[in-house]
Protein backbone atom coordinates (compact mmCIF):
# COMPACT_ATOMS: atom_id res chain seq x y z
CA UNK A 1 0.00 0.00 0.00
CA UNK A 2 1.39 3.39 -0.90
CA UNK A 3 0.56 6.66 0.94
CA UNK A 4 0.92 9.68 -1.61
CA UNK A 5 2.29 13.02 0.35
CA UNK A 6 1.38 16.12 -2.09
CA UNK A 7 3.06 18.38 0.23
CA UNK A 8 6.14 16.66 -0.72
CA UNK A 9 6.03 15.15 -3.93
CA UNK A 10 6.54 11.80 -2.29
CA UNK A 11 4.50 7.98 -2.42
CA UNK A 12 5.21 6.37 0.62
CA UNK A 13 5.55 2.69 1.04
CA UNK A 14 3.58 1.70 4.16
CA UNK A 15 4.66 -1.48 5.83
CA UNK A 16 2.02 -3.84 5.79
CA UNK A 17 1.89 -4.05 10.02
CA UNK A 18 0.61 -0.68 10.09
CA UNK A 19 -2.77 -1.80 8.47
CA UNK A 20 -2.63 -4.21 11.04
CA UNK A 21 -2.61 -1.99 14.27
CA UNK A 22 -5.32 -0.15 13.41
CA UNK A 23 -8.15 -2.89 14.24
CA UNK A 24 -11.39 -4.08 12.61
CA UNK A 25 -13.71 -2.42 14.95
CA UNK A 26 -11.86 0.97 14.09
CA UNK A 27 -14.48 3.82 11.95
CA UNK A 28 -12.20 6.31 10.77
CA UNK A 29 -9.38 3.82 9.32
CA UNK A 30 -8.10 6.59 7.69
CA UNK A 31 -7.31 9.21 10.25
CA UNK A 32 -5.73 6.20 12.62
CA UNK A 33 -3.60 5.25 9.34
CA UNK A 34 -2.57 8.50 8.31
CA UNK A 35 -1.53 9.54 12.33
CA UNK A 36 0.72 6.40 12.38
CA UNK A 37 2.23 7.07 9.62
CA UNK A 38 3.27 10.58 10.49
CA UNK A 39 4.79 9.26 13.20
CA UNK A 40 6.61 5.98 11.26
CA UNK A 41 8.22 8.46 8.44
CA UNK A 42 9.01 11.53 10.40
CA UNK A 43 11.82 12.62 8.07
CA UNK A 44 9.57 12.01 4.80
CA UNK A 45 7.05 14.19 6.29
CA UNK A 46 8.29 16.98 8.59
CA UNK A 47 7.56 20.28 7.49
CA UNK A 48 9.89 21.87 5.26
CA UNK A 49 8.90 25.59 6.50
CA UNK A 50 11.48 26.85 9.61
CA UNK A 51 10.63 27.07 12.72
CA UNK A 52 12.67 28.83 15.30
CA UNK A 53 15.52 26.54 14.46
CA UNK A 54 12.58 23.65 16.51
CA UNK A 55 12.48 21.43 13.33
CA UNK A 56 14.80 18.75 13.24
CA UNK A 57 15.55 15.30 11.05
CA UNK A 58 13.77 13.60 13.90
CA UNK A 59 10.54 15.99 13.66
CA UNK A 60 7.10 14.37 12.71
CA UNK A 61 4.02 16.70 12.15
CA UNK A 62 0.24 15.72 13.10
CA UNK A 63 -2.35 16.83 11.59
CA UNK A 64 -5.40 19.14 12.78
CA UNK A 65 -8.60 18.73 13.62
CA UNK A 66 -11.13 18.46 10.75
CA UNK A 67 -12.96 21.58 12.59
CA UNK A 68 -12.28 23.98 14.83
CA UNK A 69 -15.17 24.45 17.47
CA UNK A 70 -13.95 27.05 19.37
CA UNK A 71 -14.63 30.18 18.19
CA UNK A 72 -11.93 33.06 17.48
CA UNK A 73 -12.42 36.60 18.01
CA UNK A 74 -10.26 39.34 16.34
CA UNK A 75 -8.77 42.65 18.58
CA UNK A 76 -12.33 44.38 18.06
CA UNK A 77 -13.15 42.19 21.01
CA UNK A 78 -13.50 44.17 24.16
CA UNK A 79 -13.00 43.39 27.72
CA UNK A 80 -16.49 44.03 28.30
CA UNK A 81 -17.60 41.30 25.72
CA UNK A 82 -15.10 39.13 26.86
CA UNK A 83 -16.05 38.30 30.68
CA UNK A 84 -20.29 38.92 29.62
CA UNK A 85 -19.27 36.04 26.86
CA UNK A 86 -16.04 34.27 27.49
CA UNK A 87 -14.46 34.73 31.39
CA UNK A 88 -17.08 32.09 33.00
CA UNK A 89 -18.66 29.87 30.18
CA UNK A 90 -16.52 29.14 27.64
CA UNK A 91 -12.91 28.64 26.07
CA UNK A 92 -11.86 31.12 22.78
CA UNK A 93 -9.35 31.60 20.80
CA UNK A 94 -7.94 35.61 20.30
CA UNK A 95 -6.38 36.70 17.41
CA UNK A 96 -3.97 39.75 17.06
CA UNK A 97 -4.68 41.05 20.69
CA UNK A 98 -1.16 40.73 21.71
CA UNK A 99 2.24 41.47 19.66
CA UNK A 100 5.36 39.14 20.50
CA UNK A 101 7.35 39.46 17.71
CA UNK A 102 10.46 40.33 20.15
CA UNK A 103 9.73 37.29 22.27
CA UNK A 104 9.57 34.95 19.69
CA UNK A 105 12.91 36.25 18.16
CA UNK A 106 14.36 35.40 21.72
CA UNK A 107 12.72 31.77 22.08
CA UNK A 108 14.95 30.38 18.94
CA UNK A 109 16.58 27.48 19.62
CA UNK A 110 19.86 29.11 19.14
CA UNK A 111 19.03 31.70 21.40
CA UNK A 112 17.71 29.81 24.48
CA UNK A 113 20.58 27.31 24.02
CA UNK A 114 23.65 30.37 24.01
CA UNK A 115 21.70 31.64 26.96
CA UNK A 116 19.84 28.61 29.46
CA UNK A 117 21.65 25.73 27.88
CA UNK A 118 24.34 25.09 31.07
CA UNK A 119 21.13 26.08 33.05
CA UNK A 120 19.10 22.96 35.00
CA UNK A 121 15.34 22.90 33.82
CA UNK A 122 12.75 21.24 35.93
CA UNK A 123 11.16 18.68 33.85
CA UNK A 124 7.59 16.71 34.87
CA UNK A 125 6.31 13.55 33.69
CA UNK A 126 3.53 14.14 31.36
CA UNK A 127 0.39 12.19 33.43
CA UNK A 128 -2.83 13.55 34.89
CA UNK A 129 -2.49 12.94 39.08
CA UNK A 130 1.50 11.90 39.76
CA UNK A 131 4.31 14.10 38.60
CA UNK A 132 7.25 12.89 38.81
CA UNK A 133 10.01 15.67 39.11
CA UNK A 134 13.80 15.21 37.12
CA UNK A 135 16.27 17.93 36.97
CA UNK A 136 18.37 18.33 33.55
CA UNK A 137 20.67 20.96 31.54
CA UNK A 138 18.77 22.70 29.54
CA UNK A 139 21.13 21.64 26.78
CA UNK A 140 20.58 17.92 27.89
CA UNK A 141 17.06 18.09 27.34
CA UNK A 142 17.10 19.39 23.93
CA UNK A 143 18.87 16.73 22.57
CA UNK A 144 18.28 14.19 24.45
CA UNK A 145 14.25 14.31 25.01
CA UNK A 146 13.15 16.82 22.36
CA UNK A 147 11.94 14.38 20.66
CA UNK A 148 9.11 12.84 19.02
CA UNK A 149 6.00 10.94 21.14
CA UNK A 150 6.37 7.46 21.43
CA UNK A 151 3.30 5.74 21.11
CA UNK A 152 3.92 2.41 23.21
CA UNK A 153 5.30 5.18 26.61
CA UNK A 154 2.72 5.96 29.46
CA UNK A 155 2.45 9.52 30.77
CA UNK A 156 4.20 8.58 33.38
CA UNK A 157 7.59 7.86 31.51
CA UNK A 158 7.27 10.90 29.07
CA UNK A 159 9.46 13.54 30.69
CA UNK A 160 8.00 17.89 29.62
CA UNK A 161 9.63 20.68 29.92
CA UNK A 162 6.75 23.11 31.02
CA UNK A 163 6.48 25.24 33.92
CA UNK A 164 8.30 24.98 37.27
CA UNK A 165 10.77 27.62 35.58
CA UNK A 166 13.40 29.26 37.73
CA UNK A 167 12.19 32.49 37.40
CA UNK A 168 15.26 33.92 38.86
CA UNK A 169 17.31 32.75 35.73
CA UNK A 170 14.30 32.99 32.92
CA UNK A 171 12.94 35.86 34.84
CA UNK A 172 14.60 38.33 31.86
CA UNK A 173 13.17 36.47 28.80
CA UNK A 174 9.73 36.25 30.80
CA UNK A 175 9.93 40.29 30.57
CA UNK A 176 9.88 40.53 27.31
CA UNK A 177 6.80 38.56 27.00
CA UNK A 178 2.86 40.42 26.18
CA UNK A 179 0.21 38.29 27.99
CA UNK A 180 -3.42 38.98 27.18
CA UNK A 181 -4.67 42.30 28.64
CA UNK A 182 -7.93 40.82 29.59
CA UNK A 183 -7.85 40.28 33.40
CA UNK A 184 -10.76 38.68 35.60
CA UNK A 185 -11.16 40.35 38.86
CA UNK A 186 -9.42 39.13 42.00
CA UNK A 187 -6.92 37.44 39.86
CA UNK A 188 -3.07 37.28 39.08
CA UNK A 189 -1.51 36.40 36.34
CA UNK A 190 1.80 33.66 36.70
CA UNK A 191 3.78 32.31 33.78
CA UNK A 192 4.51 28.74 32.43
CA UNK A 193 6.80 28.55 30.05
CA UNK A 194 7.28 24.95 28.15
CA UNK A 195 9.04 23.30 25.21
CA UNK A 196 8.23 20.03 23.77
CA UNK A 197 8.38 17.60 20.92
CA UNK A 198 5.92 17.14 18.60
CA UNK A 199 3.17 14.26 19.67
CA UNK A 200 3.73 15.16 23.25
CA UNK A 201 1.27 16.80 25.59
CA UNK A 202 -0.50 16.62 28.78
CA UNK A 203 -3.55 14.03 29.06
CA UNK A 204 -7.00 15.54 30.34
CA UNK A 205 -6.63 17.40 33.75
CA UNK A 206 -8.30 21.03 34.77
CA UNK A 207 -7.44 24.09 37.19
CA UNK A 208 -8.31 27.63 37.65
CA UNK A 209 -8.60 29.80 34.05
CA UNK A 210 -5.71 31.33 32.06
CA UNK A 211 -4.21 32.02 28.75
CA UNK A 212 -2.07 29.56 26.40
CA UNK A 213 -0.06 30.98 23.52
CA UNK A 214 2.17 29.03 21.01
CA UNK A 215 5.29 30.83 20.02
CA UNK A 216 6.78 28.11 17.60
CA UNK A 217 4.44 25.19 16.09
CA UNK A 218 1.31 24.56 16.76
CA UNK A 219 -0.49 22.79 19.53
CA UNK A 220 -4.06 21.75 19.60
CA UNK A 221 -6.54 21.63 22.11
CA UNK A 222 -9.18 19.14 23.35
CA UNK A 223 -11.82 20.43 25.81
CA UNK A 224 -14.63 19.66 28.24
CA UNK A 225 -16.90 21.99 30.23
CA UNK A 226 -16.84 21.12 34.16
CA UNK A 227 -20.17 18.89 34.48
CA UNK A 228 -18.90 16.75 31.78
CA UNK A 229 -15.79 14.24 32.94
CA UNK A 230 -14.03 13.08 29.70
CA UNK A 231 -13.33 8.98 28.90
CA UNK A 232 -9.43 8.98 29.23
CA UNK A 233 -7.06 7.63 31.33
CA UNK A 234 -4.85 9.28 33.67
CA UNK A 235 -1.35 7.55 33.03
CA UNK A 236 -2.29 7.64 29.13
CA UNK A 237 -0.56 10.14 26.88
CA UNK A 238 -2.63 12.45 24.70
CA UNK A 239 -1.74 10.91 22.02
CA UNK A 240 -2.82 7.35 22.76
CA UNK A 241 -6.35 8.93 23.31
CA UNK A 242 -6.22 10.29 20.26
CA UNK A 243 -5.77 7.28 18.35
CA UNK A 244 -7.56 4.29 20.39
CA UNK A 245 -10.22 6.69 22.21
CA UNK A 246 -11.30 9.46 20.44
CA UNK A 247 -12.46 7.67 16.93
CA UNK A 248 -15.09 5.55 18.89
CA UNK A 249 -16.84 8.80 20.56
CA UNK A 250 -20.01 9.19 19.17
CA UNK A 251 -20.60 13.11 17.94
CA UNK A 252 -22.05 14.19 21.28
CA UNK A 253 -19.28 12.81 23.22
CA UNK A 254 -16.68 14.87 21.29
CA UNK A 255 -14.77 17.77 22.97
CA UNK A 256 -14.77 21.33 22.00
CA UNK A 257 -11.78 21.42 20.05
CA UNK A 258 -8.97 23.73 18.21
CA UNK A 259 -5.48 23.86 16.77
CA UNK A 260 -3.70 27.39 18.26
CA UNK A 261 -0.64 28.73 15.83
CA UNK A 262 1.89 31.67 16.74
CA UNK A 263 -0.04 34.80 17.39
CA UNK A 264 -3.11 32.85 18.48
CA UNK A 265 -4.06 33.22 22.20
CA UNK A 266 -6.46 30.61 23.95
CA UNK A 267 -8.30 31.52 27.14
CA UNK A 268 -10.09 28.65 29.26
CA UNK A 269 -12.32 29.01 31.90
CA UNK A 270 -12.43 28.09 35.68
CA UNK A 271 -12.45 23.95 35.79
CA UNK A 272 -12.53 23.27 32.37
CA UNK A 273 -11.05 19.75 31.34
CA UNK A 274 -8.53 20.13 28.90
CA UNK A 275 -5.56 18.07 27.21
CA UNK A 276 -3.15 19.10 24.66
CA UNK A 277 -0.97 17.32 21.58
CA UNK A 278 1.73 19.45 20.37
CA UNK A 279 1.71 18.90 16.60
CA UNK A 280 5.26 19.92 16.24
CA UNK A 281 8.11 20.59 18.07
CA UNK A 282 6.54 23.64 19.88
CA UNK A 283 7.35 26.16 22.37
CA UNK A 284 4.84 27.63 24.50
CA UNK A 285 3.45 30.24 27.73
CA UNK A 286 0.90 29.82 29.55
CA UNK A 287 -0.50 33.03 31.96
CA UNK A 288 -2.62 31.44 34.85
CA UNK A 289 -4.80 33.55 36.73
CA UNK A 290 -4.99 32.13 40.47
Amino acid sequence: MILWVPERGLCVPLPAGILGQMGPRDPFPLLSLVLKCFLAFPEVLASPESDGGWLTSQHATLLEEDSCTVERRDATLTYAQFIEQYAFSRPVILQGITNNTEFQACCTKEKLLTRFGDHLVRLSTANTYSYRKVDLPFQDYVDQLLEPQDQASLGSETLYFFGDNNFTEWGPLFQKYRPPPFRLPGTTAAYSFGIAGSGSGVPFHWHGPGYSEVIFGRKRWFLYPPEKTPEFHPNKTTLSWLLDTYPFLPPWERPVECTIHPGEVLYFPDRWWHATLNLDTSVFISTFLG
